[in-house]
């Protein structure tokens, strides 16, 4: 397994961003094997919550190990606290470098497959609603989306002031990400809103997969958006178990989404754990 950390020029961004990537192209399976054959990877764009890093994933569950045993290369960007959609007079276009700058270059760099039945995007909390906003917004690229208790309360923002402890919660932070919340529900940053003008335009969606923890507070707002892609028709997966806001929900549930993308190859490698004489 190979892990890089790559600092690219993003021209949705105008600065360098900082990107880790899990990438398993030096596996072998025994010790006398030899390297595998040289095919494009699979490719998850994976996005960080809030207050997180491009390292997050890395620290806070086993995608390490996860994606090598399936043959799957992994990228994850830093998002900043940016919720990945677009800010233009800020040069802030995370939506646009998540969505599609980002596999542009990576392609570009990575033995990477550029088959959409082969690119996938996911996250969690504010990297869930990243990864469902901008799966959605650029269906054309990406296959299948996986949103793990994903941040979609924007229609709540509207009635939100200043008053919070949590900047998070603060009216001031949400106009910072969103522009005009008074408008919002009426922009593509609002999924339920976003889902209806790709029904309006006959879009093929990617397959969704969502999952949630029972005493999670955003539990809520991923039931109602989860019957909003059944109304829609969407290929939906929607998974409710025990566990809340935390890593050891997104460990357990990023492998059975990982389990759930229509991954073809796989089977683990050598590593410390396989010594013998």
């Amino acid at each position: 397994m190979a892990l890089m950390q790559i600092q690219l020029m993003s021209r949705s961004l105008m600065r360098t961003v900082p990107v880790t990537v899990v990438l398993p192209a030096d596996k072998v399976t025994d010790f006398d094997a030899p390297l595998p054959p040289e095919t494009p990877f699979p490719t998850l764009y994976l996005l960080h919550g809030i207050l997180g890093s491009s390292l997050d994933w890395l620290s806070g569950t086993r995608i390490e190990r996860f994606a090598t045993e399936r043959d799957l290369c992994v990228v994850m960007p830093a998002g900043d606290n940016s919720f990945y959609v677009d800010r233009p007079g800020a040069n802030q276009n995370y939506g646009e470098f998540v969505g599609r700058e980002l596999v542009e270059l990576t392609r570009r760099m990575l033995p990477l497959s550029r088959r959409r039945q082969d690119t996938f995007i996911g996250g969690l909390s504010m990297g869930g609603y990243g990864a469902l906003r901008n799966g959605l917004k650029y269906h054309e690229t990406f296959g299948a989306v996986i949103a793990l208790s994903a941040g979609l309360h924007t229609g709540a923002m509207a009635s939100w002031d200043d008053s919070s402890p949590v900047f998070m919660r603060r009216r001031s932070f949400a106009e910072g990400c969103f522009g005009d919340l008074d408008a919002l529900t009426r922009t593509d940053m609002h999924l339920p809103y976003l889902l209806k003008q790709l029904a309006a335009r006959g879009c093929e969606l990617p397959a969704v997969y969502m999952a949630c923890g029972d005493s999670d507070e955003l539990l809520p707002h991923n039931l109602a958006f989860a019957g909003e892609l059944r109304r829609r028709g969407a290929d939906l997966t929607w998974v409710q178990g025990p566990g809340g806001h935390d890593w050891d929900f997104w460990d357990a549930y990023i492998r059975k989404a990982l389990d759930w993308l229509p991954l073809t190859r796989g089977g683990a490698g050598i590593n410390s754990g396989h010594i013998r004489a």
